[in-house]
């Protein structure tokens, strides 16, 4: 059984598994998804939910973030990351915030203070670790709205910040880095049939991710400039070289980033090159 994120992760996650070869369907008001796959079988629920489930085993293995993990405090196998979102492919942070024109310069300065959070267990943990006094709220969303008039301070996610921004709103110290993460339930990943598909799913998912941002590249180039043109190509592996009907002439394919592309191939021709083909990527698994 597979636990995927309901909620901003669900057509991102249905458009990373479709990547990696998985179709997954749902209907518009089903938790329970159709996956092109005999052996899954999967449900979507909060990710927040995600690594209870997990742990207790009713998930073989899920999708959920790093952080609630840590704040369920489950115990659980991590298989990989899987860094997606969204908004971006970077990590989103949970940072303590205050408003712009608070005297407030560092958490011992909300010593006594409110703060609102949807992570109430790890804010907790955070403030006594430090050893400062402070009243913790749950928040049920628009947590952003509810400084100064409501509460102190806030400890809210954000991937590029512009809505903290736009609300007015500055940080005071990160709590903790996250990402979506692969997990399994430690049993399941004791069972050799269990961890082999596990392990399946999770170099699938990885190898469509790496494939991101990159492209494939052919060409065909003179053997006699073979040494520059291979000093000019920024290959993410030495390229595959192959010989040609004409023993003058060569065959390169290999794999770049694709933000480079555009400057890369006008290079290539002007050294030569020719019948230079770019095509997308799905995968790519070292």
């Amino acid at each position: 059984m597979l636990g995927l994120p309901k909620g901003s992760l669900e057509e991102s996650t249905k458009a990373l598994f479709a990547k990696a070869g998985w179709k997954i369907t749902t209907s518009s008001r089903s938790y329970k998804p159709s996956i092109d796959d005999a052996e899954l079988d999967g449900r979507f629920i909060r990710a927040q939910e995600v690594s209870r489930y997990v742990e207790h085993g009713f998930f073989d293995c899920g999708l959920t973030g790093y952080d609630w993990i840590q704040e369920n405090e489950s115990d659980v196998v991590e298989v990989c990351d899987l860094i997606y979102s969204k908004a971006s492919t970077q990590k989103s942070r949970w940072v303590l915030c205050v408003p712009e024109a608070s005297s407030v310069q560092k958490p011992e300065d909300l010593a006594g203070k409110r703060i609102a959070t949807e992570m109430v267990g790890t804010v907790k943990r955070y403030f006594a670790q430090k050893n400062i006094p402070v009243t913790v709220e749950f928040s049920w969303g628009a947590t952003e709205v509810k400084v100064p008039d409501l509460v102190d301070a806030i400890v809210d996610i954000t991937e590029t910040g512009s809505s903290l921004r736009a609300n007015k709103l500055r940080i005071v110290d990160t709590l903790l880095e996250t990402n979506t993460k692969f997990i399994a339930n430690k049993a399941s990943w004791a069972n050799p049939a269990k961890r082999k598909k596990i392990e399946t799913i999770a170099l699938m998912l990885t190898g469509a991710l790496e494939a991101g941002g990159k492209v494939g590249l052919k060409l065909n180039a003179p053997k006699a400039g073979l040494d520059t043109l291979l000093k000019a190509l920024p290959a993410l592996r030495n390229p595959t070289v192959s010989p040609l009907a004409s023993p003058e002439w060569v065959a390169l394919e290999t794999i770049i980033d694709e933000s480079i592309a555009r400057e890369i191939i006008p290079q290539l021709k002007s050294m030569g090159a020719e019948g230079i083909i770019e095509y997308p990527l799905n995968k790519v698994v070292f």
